[in-house]
């Protein structure tokens, strides 16, 4: 029995080969924000306080390569409270060096 909710796909996407589909390799602030899990305004202060993923500015425009995101998130992974991982995912708030 065919569903009853209509395909809200755009007609492009609907009818191409799932394959197919190009998916986008740079993302724009609040695209980059949502793949992270993060409000725009986050991801923004973590560029200005140099805590956050790598990023490029093309032409006047912020954009974040989905394989930055990942390897930025890939930081804070851990196992357990006491685990130490491989890196620090810092707060988005300057960072003051000591010394």
């Amino acid at each position: 029995m065919p569903s009853a909710e209509p395909d809200v796909r755009p007609r492009y996407l609907a009818q191409a080969d799932p394959s197919a589909i190009v998916r986008p390799r740079y993302l724009k602030t609040p695209d980059a924000a949502t793949h992270l899990g993060l409000s725009p305004r986050t991801l923004e202060k973590h560029r200005c306080y140099g805590t956050g993923p790598i990023y490029r500015r093309l032409g006047g425009r912020i954009v974040y390569a989905i394989d930055d995101l990942d390897a930025w998130a890939a930081l804070g992974t851990r196992r357990s409270t006491s685990d130490p991982g491989v890196g620090t995912v810092h707060p988005a708030k300057r960072q003051f060096s000591q010394g």
